[in-house]
């Protein structure tokens, strides 16, 4: 059975039992800022789970992307080299939100793996947790599991449900045990039954886990009974591939030698069971799925994961012998095994074969700087390498461990691993905690959701429902104070989607507050937060919340004008183009977007004229709500960036439709005029694009005017003149630095015929070593020419001083070369000067910083000729 096909039945079978098929949603978790990607199926489900967000269904399945490539999840290395470690994977589970409970969840999981899958019931072992007597009798007396294979786990890892049978989705808050379901792959392999002493053996691996959230754990460490239990249940595609597909390891089922067969072809690797090949399938899908999810390879964050996953597949690749870019062509074979599941990966193909491209070119650039690096490091001690040199090759210049390992072993250089270990985790301990991505104020907050209605109007009659200072809950503030605010109901527009918050204020007699922003600080509660300007507010209070109109008025024609901007780039730039993230306030808009080079001047004029164009037709906007892949199937585009639901809102502005909850204008004329204010590069492949709209595009384009007028009037003409006016100067300005470097000339050729007669013989051969007062380097280099030419059999050293910094230029002719170099010369008077130099045997040059020492310099030289001569 191929991977496919279990993955389509997994689906269809929870369909068939009542569940929504959910789509897999992006590695980058919409939902859960403390998470750097998404590691399992739940997560886009946790809001549903906290009670903070409620979806159509009660029952729903997916296929989810999972990434695990950072923090407690992070066995990168160990990829390639056992049988079930991925950084990318794909988990397959069922979800209960207060509908059905163990008894169902029990039953479908038997059923699948048995009767759909037709696993023999013999080779299937169950663990629950201790005290669970419930999924524990539903096993045995229903299913009819035998009691020797039904495992009770307890709590072994010293404290209270710490346990691999108890599920705890934070230290407080759902949690409940678990059921796992393990497959026996036979006393031929090593291992023990779970609990076990040889538990970590591979005999009996799991597949499943089925957890049944039925408790709310309070700060105390006390259970309490949820009001609906829901189930949450996860299953690795790839481990449960490797059990249909009687293999033993997960690199061994199809998707995976389909990947690995392309990984020889590109590398010319004729050993299909090299663990680089396994490195490079596995890094592959990873790689391509966090591009397609807007991720750029970069040196912080998700893009130095990305980074660090591409360069380990590559360094694989040099290890088989290929130094030549192949990484980025395996993406074609991995569309023919993915895209029809994921038809994103498909859309993007080209995209992410050529961000590969460039992320493998630099890898060669890499590997050049970082033996320049390791080169100079083993000259000042060819016995040891320091970690924290290695880790430097490491981490900022991307040169892998385990190669600068195999150099300092082919040199019999010690390297200092505890070193490298200690700078690693020190790097981590900072990565970890740039990677805690917060919500607003980190907020606990119970109550209702809000009502928002900013969508119609700028003025409600509300109240205030939740008061917090420094993000504790209080019932009152006095004037003064600076708190956030929870409204039953508001105008105000939370900043999403790159939409800044509105700004306003709160009213009532004797009371005005302040809003200085406004943001989620869950999905649908919206967090006004701003001072107290004058009197004492409470929860419970009236008051009438009203929107900053003009700063709205402005924001809205930036957001309009974005989207219009959007389609106008696809159609002059091509359909590569994709949203990579925005910024939109009443100031500005800013756009970031995939793009492989810098926009010329022409296409950004295109741009402009077609969003002007648009804005003149002054065409109605539209906005709707539908599911989401009926907008996708009408057109629509998704934005980076935006959680999305399986309702959507659809904006029709212009020509262009786009799934946005923003704000826009009610017809494209409200923007009035849109003018690009900058473009500009922002990581390998991504362009930033400022633009402004209404009054401050038209300030803008007047004080253009107005310097474009003053330049002008500086070179006498007119504006419509100014560009010949410039040619003409520039012109001029060639033709002047034309005949200083003449003038130049004739005075180095007077000066060499002076300073000829300075020099001094010494055992045949003339040595001249002076200050050329005024010269610049060239200046230095065509009279020590001159001289070498006048003198014959020479060695001569000159030297210039400006700005407090000594330029040196060493010249030995043909004939004496073989006792005296230039190079040697000039580093000579270099090092007592504050600098070094080197150079060709008979033409050398350097630098130095203490014109103090200059005079002595020089004024060893014969000695030193004296002394090779």
């Amino acid at each position: 059975m191929k991977s496919s096909e279990i993955r389509e039945k997994f689906l269809k079978f929870f369909e068939s039992k009542g569940h929504s098929i959910v789509r897999s949603s992006s590695l980058i978790p919409g939902t859960d800022p403390t998470l750097l990607f998404t590691n399992s199926g739940m997560v886009q489900f946790k809001d549903v789970f906290l009670g903070q967000d409620q979806r159509s269904y009660t029952r729903a399945t997916t296929a989810q992307r999972c990434v695990r490539a950072g923090g407690k999840h992070n066995d990168l290395e160990n990829v390639g080299y056992t049988a079930r470690h991925h950084t990318f994977f794909e988990m397959l589970g069922n979800f209960s939100f207060g509908d059905y409970f163990k008894r169902d969840a029990i039953h479908y999981a038997w059923e699948l793996l048995t009767v759909v899958y037709g696993l023999p019931k013999d080779k299937l072992t169950i663990t629950v947790y201790q005290t669970d007597e419930e999924a524990y009798g539903i096993w045995l007396n229903e299913i009819g599991v035998p009691a020797e294979r039904i495992i009770r786990i307890g709590d072994n890892k010293g404290a209270p449900y710490a346990s691999d049978n108890f599920w705890q989705m934070a230290d407080t808050g759902p949690c409940g045990p678990c059921s796992e379901i393990f497959y026996d792959h036979g006393p031929e392999i090593w291992g023990g039954p779970p609990g076990s002493e040889q538990e970590d053996g591979d005999r009996f691996i799991e597949i499943w886990n089925l957890v049944f959230m039925q408790y709310n754990k309070d700060e105390q460490g006390v259970l309490h009974p949820l009001p609906k239990p829901c189930v949450d249940t996860g299953m690795g595609l790839e481990r449960l591939a490797a059990v249909l597909q009687h293999v033993h390891s997960n690199y061994e089922i199809d998707a995976f030698q389909a990947l690995i067969k392309a990984a020889a072809r590109e590398t010319a690797c004729s050993d299909l069971d090299h663990n680089s090949l396994k490195v490079i399938a596995d890094h592959i899908r990873c790689a391509a799925f966090l591009i397609v999810d807007g991720i750029i390879p970069g040196n912080e964050g998700r893009g130095y994961v990305l980074r660090r996953i591409t360069r380990r597949a590559l360094r694989h690749g040099h290890k088989l012998g290929q130094t030549k870019p192949f990484f980025y062509k395996l993406v074609a074979d991995l569309v023919g095994e993915m895209g029809v599941a994921y038809p994103e990966l498909a859309q993007v193909a080209e995209r992410v074969a050529q961000v590969l491209q460039q992320e493998e070119e630099r890898f060669g650039e890499t590997l050049e700087h970082g033996m320049k690096i390791l080169e100079a490091a083993l000259a000042k001690d060819s016995q040891r390498l320091d970690g924290r040199t290695a880790f430097t090759l490491y981490d900022t210049y991307g040169f892998p461990l385990d190669l600068t390992a195999d150099i300092c072993r082919e040199r019999n250089v010690e390297l200092d691993q505890a070193g490298f270990d200690t700078a690693m985790e020190h790097q981590k301990q900072t990565a970890r905690a740039a990677g805690k991505f917060k919500m607003s104020a980190g907020i606990e907050y119970s109550g209702a959701k809000t009502n928002f209605v900013g969508y119609e109007k700028l003025a409600q009659a509300s109240k205030v429902i939740a008061l917090y200072v420094d993000g504790s809950p209080v019932q009152q503030i006095s004037a003064g104070q600076s708190a956030l605010v929870v409204l039953d109901t508001t105008p105000f527009y939370a900043e999403s989607g790159g939409q800044c918050g509105d700004r306003g204020g709160l009213s009532a007699p004797g009371i005005s507050f302040e809003v200085s922003d406004t943001t989620k600080i869950q999905p649908d509660v919206f967090g006004h937060h701003g001072e107290l300007v004058t009197g004492t507010l409470a929860v419970g209070q009236s008051v009438e919340a009203h929107v900053a109109e003009a700063v709205r008025a402005q924001t809205v024609r930036n957001h309009s004008a974005t989207h219009l901007m959007h389609k106008a780039l696809r159609e002059v730039l091509g359909a590569h183009v994709a949203q990579k993230g925005s910024l939109v306030d009443a100031d500005k808009t800013r756009f970031d977007f995939s793009h492989n080079a810098a926009m010329t001047f022409d296409e950004i004029r295109q741009v402009e004229e077609i969003v002007n164009c648009e804005i003149l037709t002054n065409s109605a906007a539209q906005a709707q709500v539908m599911a989401f892949d009926d907008a996708v199937k009408h057109g629509a585009m998704a934005l980076f960036g935006e959680k999305y639901g399986d309702e959507v809102r659809v904006l029709d502005i212009g020509s262009s439709r786009e799934l946005c909850g923003g704000t826009h204008v009610k017809r494209t004329g409200d923007i009035g005029f849109f003018k690009i204010v900058s473009e500009g590069g922002i990581a390998a492949g991504i362009r930033r694009v400022e633009a402004v709209t209404g009054e401050v595009a038209v300030h803008l384009v007047q004080n253009l005017t107005a310097r474009l007028g003053e330049a002008a009037a500086l070179l006498k003409t007119q504006p419509d003149d100014l560009l010949h006016r410039i040619v003409l100067v520039q012109e001029q300005v060639k033709s002047l630095e034309k005949e200083m470097t003449q003038l130049k000339s004739k005075l180095a050729a007077n000066q060499g015929n002076e300073l000829a007669s300075q020099a001094v013989d010494i055992k045949g051969i003339k040595v001249l070593a002076v200050v050329l007062e005024g010269a610049d380097a060239n200046t230095l280099r065509e009279v020590t020419e001159k001289l070498k030419n006048s003198l014959k059999t020479a060695a001569i050293v000159l030297a210039s001083v400006q700005d407090g910094k000594v330029s040196l230029v060493a010249g030995v002719t043909a004939d004496t070369t073989a006792r005296v170099k230039a190079g040697d010369l000039v580093n000579f008077v270099a090092l007592q000067v504050g600098g070094k130099g080197g150079g060709r045997p008979d033409m050398a040059q350097a630098g130095g910083t203490n014109p103090a020492g200059l005079a002595q310099a020089l004024a060893g030289v014969a000695a030193w000729v004296t002394e090779r001569a």
